[in-house]
């Protein structure tokens, strides 16, 4: 009886334990894995604005100017030219546009490298459809421009390292960082070789390479997300959710997650969303969510909208 009776008080002040939540190893585990993510959160800041503050980063960027589809437009800063530059020398020198290709003429006198090496003439222009765009670079490499290829259009995008945004720029606006907005998320690859059309902030659509979508769970609700992969083997998604156009940028947020693992689970942390180019200039031609990335739940970690 008195056996039956210790072993009854014993049952019972373990479940007590067990009711009083979680062990005190528990507890010392959760805070480092707490402290952990918030240490590399904020090291990834310091890499996204390492980046952004770069001379030929996002904040750099001062003009784009579209070209024609086929034909010759002079490139300057001076009233004559047809492609009129807001840095640079009045008369840079001459693009001539034929099926598809790029030609570059510096003007005589001119101080032109491409690719960083001194100008030797006329050269053709890689775009940003290639790995490796061709880089104009002038007045004494302070300025450059690329040609970039949007909807079927070339246009020039002109980068400044004087840029104003660039100079006056005094850092990002964050949500705090909560560790419960970083999901195991599954993949649910769709057939190989798929693409969806994505609209960009200008209107046009292109189309881009959906490998899949992820799917994550807050609330005891499942939400999915729409995968693109720009050609570098990442998760790339693009967003809107509750916070957009209040707290966060209106046109939505950025995000990265690595390709599964072999149990087909990947990490989506909006701890590291971020604004897109458009949000700090307004010569970028940033894609927009796909409609089915439009989150009814309020994404209350990541970047804010710019200062």
């Amino acid at each position: 009886m008195v056996l039956r009776t210790i072993l009854l008080i014993s049952a019972g002040l373990f479940l007590m334990s067990c009711d009083n939540g979680p062990s005190p190893e528990q507890l010392a585990k959760e805070k480092l894995m707490k402290m952990q993510h918030q240490q590399e959160i904020i090291e990834w800041r310091k890499d996204r604005i390492a980046k952004l503050s770069t001379p030929d980063g996002w904040l750099s960027l001062v003009g784009m100017h579209w070209l024609p589809d086929n034909g010759i437009t002079r490139v300057g800063s001076g009233e004559a030219n047809g492609t009129r530059l807001v840095v640079g020398p009045s008369k840079l020198g001459l693009i001539k546009v034929d099926s598809g290709q790029v030609w570059f003429e510096p003007e005589s006198g001119a101080s032109v490298t491409i690719d960083s090496v001194p100008s030797k003439g006329r050269v053709k222009l890689n775009s940003d459809a290639l790995a490796s765009p061709t880089v104009v670079g002038f007045e004494a490499g302070q300025a450059s421009f690329i040609v970039i290829e949007r909807g079927g259009k070339l246009a020039l995008r002109v980068r400044n390292s004087q840029a104003p945004a660039l100079v006056n720029f005094k850092g990002l606006n964050y949500f705090d960082i909560d560790r419960d907005y970083r999901f195991s998320a599954k993949f649910i690859a769709h057939e190989a070789g798929r693409t969806m059309e994505v609209m960009n902030i200008l209107g046009m659509i292109e189309p881009m390479m959906n490998p899949g979508a992820v799917e994550f769970t807050k609330d005891d609700k499942t939400f999915r997300l729409e995968a693109l992969d720009e050609g570098d083997h990442r998760l790339f998604l693009i967003f809107a959710d509750l916070t957009s156009g209040h707290e966060s940028y209106p046109a939505g947020r950025f995000l990265y997650a690595e390709y599964p693992d072999a149990a087909g689970m990947t990490v989506v942390d909006f701890n590291k969303a971020y604004n897109p180019p458009c949000a700090f200039n307004a010569y970028s031609t940033c894609p927009m969510p796909p409609e089915n990335n439009r989150l009814d739940i309020a994404i209350n970690v990541g970047e804010k909208k710019p200062k």
